[in-house]
């Protein structure tokens, strides 16, 4: 192999060994050129190249074998660290899912409580205007029975000074006969020690019963 790659080399060495060959020159030649058609090595050299050559062959056979577990193993190892990667990036992903459900709870209970602070807010306020509405509804009452006591009292107060007859005069007008009868029968039992007999006719007893009637 080596020979066929130097095959020009060997041209050279060979073309320069016949010009200075003394037979050469004896004969009177001239050489112009020297072409090398082939190189054929003796049995030895044969067999010696071709255990070279196998042995060559199964080095480039076994190189191969090699490059190809290598690549198979580098392509599985490609593999699984693409996997690998999906998988920390569907964690990651995930874990920001939860993450961000996380936060959304948060700011949904933070929601939810300040709607309840202010619905409670909005009720204490409701009680205390219901509580100043009656409050000042039993004020206005209290006012109002007290002016009606006052007017009452102002109306009553010159009556208190009377006494039960002109009381009933009064309220009578003197229009009722019935009433005007019974005030007489009251003063006559007021004063029956004073009173001696007391006559009275069927007539007026019955004029009593039919102005009752």
């Amino acid at each position: 192999k080596e020979a066929l790659r130097q095959l020009e080399e060997i041209e050279k060495e060979i073309f320069k060994s016949v010009q200075n060959s003394k037979t050469v020159q004896m004969l009177g030649l001239e050489v112009l050129s020297v072409n090398v058609l082939g190189v054929t090595p003796n049995p030895e050299m044969a067999r010696a190249l071709e255990a070279q050559t196998r042995e060559s062959l199964q080095k480039e056979a076994d190189q191969a074998v090699y490059e190809r577990r290598n690549f198979a193993v580098e392509q599985e190892r490609i593999i699984q660290e693409s996997e690998l990667n999906t998988e920390i990036a569907v964690e990651e992903k995930q874990k920001q899912i939860v993450e961000k459900k996380m936060e959304t709870d948060i700011v949904k209970q933070e929601n939810d409580q300040k709607l309840n602070e202010m619905e409670m807010t909005s009720s204490i306020s409701l009680e205390e205007q219901k509580k100043e509405l009656i409050d000042i509804q039993v004020t206005n009452e209290k006012k109002e029975a007290d002016v009606k006591e006052y007017v009452l009292n102002a109306n009553l107060k010159p009556y208190k000074e009377l006494d039960w007859k002109t009381l009933m005069a009064i309220s009578n007008n003197g229009n009722d006969p019935s009433n005007n009868i019974a005030l007489a029968f009251r003063e006559l039992a007021e004063n029956a020690d004073k009173i001696g007999n007391l006559n009275i006719s069927p007539e007026l007893l019955d004029s009593i019963v039919r102005s009752k009637s």
